[in-house]
């Protein structure tokens, strides 16, 4: 299997901690030049530094805000006037939990730019260096709530499905060119945003956090949290050579939670 990714250049957004991080440390093992994309710039020099250069790779970083998705698009750009990029990791937080019809405009807003906006200039910023490559891998990482919407996320479960939908229909149109776009939708995973959605649960049920936790792995078969690596294994695999006829899917990472084919 042709796992290979040396001599590829990959830019992982939100890759300071959890799944980012995680895809950032496989993707420099397999081979490639790892380009770090996150808020902190302490935290990405730091980050950075711990990656993998076995096969002589300069990794870096750029610092941006995704709240703000011209500095992401000027970022970019800037990134690959330099040198060009083959791989394309769309990885950022999700909006604020809550039910949908309570939520003000300005969220929907938000989350669209968050990621719909911020991942259509990240694509449009590398496909030019992937077009003359013959060869881009475009993995957005979202949510099973594009399968089965999720209790209490209203704002998350409308935009992720607007990711998917994009996604679909960009891959459509580039696979011509030896481009694939694949989504990842991770189910529960060891992450702080995990955290923060079990402490949000615990609240409004007066319940205790392992009390929650608990009653969330009972609707997992697998009978636990998924772990980051889990997920990165998953989406270096959609950006390697072995899956050039992948394309244009949504694959879940759950445990098997998710209750449809």
């Amino acid at each position: 299997m042709e796992l290979d990714l040396t001599g590829k250049r990959a830019l992982v957004c939100g890759s300071t901690q959890g799944i980012g991080w995680a895809t950032a440390l496989e993707l420099a093992e397999l081979g490639a030049e790892v380009i770090l994309m996150a808020r902190d710039a302490s935290k990405l020099k730091n980050r950075a530094s711990e990656l993998s250069a076995a096969r002589g790779q300069k990794h870096g970083y750029v610092v941006a805000d995704f709240h703000h998705p011209e500095a992401v698009a000027e970022a970019a750009d800037a990134l690959v006037s330099e040198k060009p990029v083959q791989i394309l990791i769309n990885n950022t937080g999700g909006p604020p939990p809550g039910p949908a019809h309570l939520a003000d405009v300005a969220d929907f807003r938000s989350a669209f730019e968050l990621h719909l906006v911020n991942n259509q200039r990240l694509l449009q910023s590398c496909l030019p260096g992937m077009k003359e490559a013959g060869y881009g891998r475009v993995v957005n990482v979202i949510s099973t709530s594009v399968r089965i919407p999720l209790k209490g996320l209203g704002v998350s479960n409308t935009i992720r499905g607007a990711v998917a939908s994009w996604a679909k229909t960009v891959s459509n149109e580039v696979a011509g060119f030896g481009i694939t776009v694949n989504n990842v939708l991770p189910g529960a995973t060891e992450t702080e945003r995990l955290h923060q959605i079990i402490a949000n649960k615990a609240q409004k049920t007066a319940s205790g956090t392992d009390e929650v936790a608990v009653a969330m792995r009972r609707e997992i078969p697998a009978g636990r949290f998924g772990r980051p690596e889990e997920l990165a294994a998953v989406i270096a695999f959609l950006c390697s050579p072995a899956a050039g006829y992948v394309n244009g899917v949504s694959i879940p990472v759950d445990g098997g939670r998710t209750g449809t084919i």
